[in-house]
């Protein structure tokens, strides 16, 4: 079994956790790691002895994330790569590289995301928000998972929030076109996040994973 698992932020007051697991030899994929919770990740797990590949649409904060990574860790085996999830173009082309240049990859982390934005597309003409916080996360995890499964015990995490519960799935309307409400289109990409999670942790039953 592959684990996936599901995050869910909200403004309740922040749990404290710690653990003192190793990832050395382990390779980790974080979409979105030049700030916020991205970076704390990046971080936590470069302190960890993983390989840190920091996966950004701006390479010069990306640059900046690597640097800041590298200093708050001590470990230098932190690098970052293009990756932009409101284009499709951009999302294989950072895939076809993983897969030719890493011999491994055994952590995903789908964190980055856009949150309550003015209406607008993205390059394949999905609406931003479930373009880029849901399809862009699946085409992803889609071309990743042959690695993953080679790179086995694995794990892939998707970062939701608690807008899922608020959320629902217009499929007669899924790019919001006949009537947009910025909060309305958040809360449908994260339930999205939430009912991706759940199918692929049932169509992956089977899979070798680590707890």
């Amino acid at each position: 079994l592959l684990r996936l698992q599901f995050t869910m932020l909200s403004f309740l007051p922040v749990m404290t956790w710690s653990s003192e697991e190793r990832l050395d030899g382990k390779t980790v994929v974080i979409t979105g790691a030049n700030t916020g919770i991205g970076k704390e990740t990046a971080i936590d797990l470069s302190k960890r002895g993983a390989r840190v590949i920091i996966a950004c649409r701006d390479m010069e904060k990306a640059k900046a994330a690597v640097k800041e990574t590298i200093e708050s860790s001590g470990n230098d085996n932190v690098v970052c790569k293009k990756l932009d999830l409101s284009d499709t173009k951009s999302i294989r082309e950072f895939a076809e590289g993983i897969n030719q240049d890493e011999a491994k990859l055994n952590i995903l982390i789908n964190n980055a995301g856009v949150m309550m934005c003015p209406y607008g597309k993205t390059a394949d003409g999905f609406e931003m928000q479930i373009g880029v916080n849901h399809f862009g996360h699946f085409l992803l995890t889609y071309l990743l998972l042959d690695l993953i499964k080679k790179s086995t015990p694995a794990r892939i995490v998707t970062v939701s929030s608690i807008g899922h519960t608020w959320g629902s799935i217009h499929l007669d309307d899924i790019n919001s076109e006949k009537n947009y409400d910025k909060n309305k289109a958040y809360y449908q990409s994260k339930l999205a996040n939430v009912l991706f999670t759940r199918s692929l942790a049932k169509r992956l039953e089977g899979v070798e994973t680590i707890i």
